[in-house]
């Protein structure tokens, strides 16, 4: 049983988590302490939920896949636009939302503009999240996967076997996470979220030290073995000598990391995921006041950027650790190369001791359920707040309210185990299918629109209308999914031998660069139409 120790600290884990969410019930009878902790959430606690939001298992096997494909740190330039984001969201969207004393931030946009574009974000928010982190719900149980093959090494694993193993993980870690929070609120959901983001730094923290430790020289020793020209690099201009001016603009819209990303694409990013996204909004509404909120929003952006370091370090002395104690079982795709977001699991099943390999695995359980929970909750609240209560009357006392959003919990924890299992059994009957990059990169697809409507709603007083924001927001998606080349992804998931590309000329934009067009796009559009009256804008 050589996973005997380490299933015993995962089953702690487990056991703490929903213990200490489960004791939170008695603290969330009403609405206002389902949904917002009664905004007597501790400063501390609030940072700790945001990073714990932000940090998905696709982040701890991903960025660590980043430092090992890339074997340097370009990755971390983004931290720049969070924290230029950070500082925008605390001065002007935060202050907003408290100033109207919202649940769900899109009450404020029903406020602002009237009932439609209220209805319209938040279905967007709805959509875009449900499948976003039910897609994520299946990039951890990979590691089952990996367990069976080190387990019965030469077996085929079939599709169905796979599917099967893979979610029945997926539905136990979804209900267990809906139990807690469906019960315990939102304050269940942020003292988890302690716990968890404790559990993940510590798991982390010996993944580093494992490596650094059986490397000789440590980090100097590594170093000497990233010699080329753009390892160990942090800052990139994506600038090409001796290029036009639109080839090189083109070329950067086309790079996912430069400091022209950092700046500018990665800032929009933020402002849309901090600024506009019930799912993280929420955590920050909690505070005790618009002050405090603002302290844990912005020192969440400082503490991202020793994770990031630390998550990009282990991906690059993984590249380092593999060439001096080659593994010909590295997982590998089709065309027989290394699988660098597999690498860490890998590394974690295969070369870590059993109890700390039991702890960095809770660690990625720690990363699922935490981002779950903030999902679940943030589902159900803008959910019920914004249509339930509108389609089914809104229940004379806080008790009977509460019992509709505990529904609503329950509802999207069935709607996320149902993306979960359709996304698990279309990558294993069809592993080639680029399905996962479409669905994962919808964010970038939808956020602008909607941050173009709050920034036109918290940077003018008069423009912008129900029809309006319709209008724009439309042409902000429809311009964002050309320049990424979503109808290109379309057509050759239904056609793998479809030809159709853009024209030389047109760049084909990258994920951090999605967002910004999307916002112009939209605002542009949006602030043409002037606002209606004030005894207008029915609710």
């Amino acid at each position: 049983m050589p996973y005997l120790l380490d299933a015993i600290v995962i089953l702690g884990y487990f056991a703490l988590i929903i213990g200490i969410g489960l004791s939170q019930r008695s603290k969330s009878g009403s609405v206002e302490g389902f949904t917002l902790g009664d905004r007597q959430i501790a400063w501390w606690a609030v940072l700790a939920s945001i990073l714990a939001a932000e940090i998905s298992a696709g982040t701890f096997f991903g960025a660590p896949g980043e430092g090992y494909a890339l074997k340097n740190f370009t990755y971390i330039q983004l931290i720049v636009g969070y924290l230029l984001a950070r500082v925008v969201v605390s001065a002007v969207f935060i202050p907003a939302y408290y100033r109207h004393n919202v649940v769900s931030i899109y009450e404020f946009l029903g406020q602002r503009f009237g009932p439609r574009t209220r209805r319209l974000t938040s279905a967007i928010f709805l959509v875009t999240r449900t499948l976003a982190s039910g897609t994520r719900l299946w990039v951890p149980s990979m590691l089952l996967v990996l367990v069976w093959h080190l387990q019965y090494p030469g077996e085929t694993l079939s599709p169905t076997k796979e599917f099967l193993l893979t979610g029945g993980a997926l539905i136990f870690v979804t209900l267990a996470t809906a139990l807690y929070t469906s019960i315990g609120g939102i304050r269940a959901v942020i003292w988890t979220d302690v716990i968890q983001i404790i559990v993940l730094i510590c798991a982390l923290s010996f993944s580093l030290i494992y490596l650094l430790g059986h490397i000789p020289g440590g980090w100097a020793g590594a170093t000497k073995m990233l010699t080329g020209e753009k390892d160990l690099l942090v800052w990139d201009w994506g600038i090409k000598a001796g290029a036009g001016v639109w080839e090189n603009i083109k070329g950067i819209l086309e790079q996912e990391y430069t400091v022209w990303a950092a700046f500018l694409g990665s800032t929009f990013v933020t402002l849309a995921t901090h600024g506009t996204d019930q799912d993280m909004v929420q955590r920050m509404l909690t505070a005790k006041n618009k002050k405090q909120s603002a302290m844990a929003t912005i020192l969440s952006g400082l503490a991202d950027v020793p994770i990031t370091l630390v998550v990009l370090a282990i991906g690059i002395l993984l590249w380092v650790y593999y060439q001096q104690h080659p593994d010909t079982t590295l997982p590998r795709s089709e065309s027989g190369i290394v699988s660098a977001n597999k690498v860490f699991p890998h590394f974690i099943l295969t070369v870590m001791p059993g109890g700390i390999r039991g702890l960095v695995l809770a660690g990625v359980l720690a990363t699922a359920m935490g981002s779950l929970s903030t999902a679940l909750n943030a589902l159900a609240t803008s959910y019920v707040r914004d249509f339930h209560f509108r389609w089914f009357g809104e229940p004379a006392t806080d008790a009977g309210r509460v019992r509709v959003l505990r529904f609503g919990t329950v509802l999207f924890a069935v709607l996320l185990i149902s993306v979960a299992l359709g996304t698990a059994w279309v990558t294993t009957h069809n592993p080639t299918l680029r399905i996962l990059p479409i669905i994962l990169g919808i964010f970038g697809y939808t956020y602008g629109s909607l941050l173009g409507v709050f920034m036109v709603g918290l940077f003018t007083r008069s423009r912008g209308s129900d029809f309006g924001n319709t209008l724009a927001m439309l042409a902000g998606f429809i311009a964002v999914a050309y320049l990424s080349g979503l109808d290109i992804d379309l057509l050759k998931l239904f056609n793998p031998k479809s030809t159709w590309k853009h024209a030389d000329w047109v760049p084909v934009i990258e994920f951090p660069w999605r967002i910004m067009f999307g916002t112009v796009v939209t605002f542009s559009i949006a602030i043409l139409f002037p606002s209606q009256p004030q005894q207008d804008r029915a609710n």
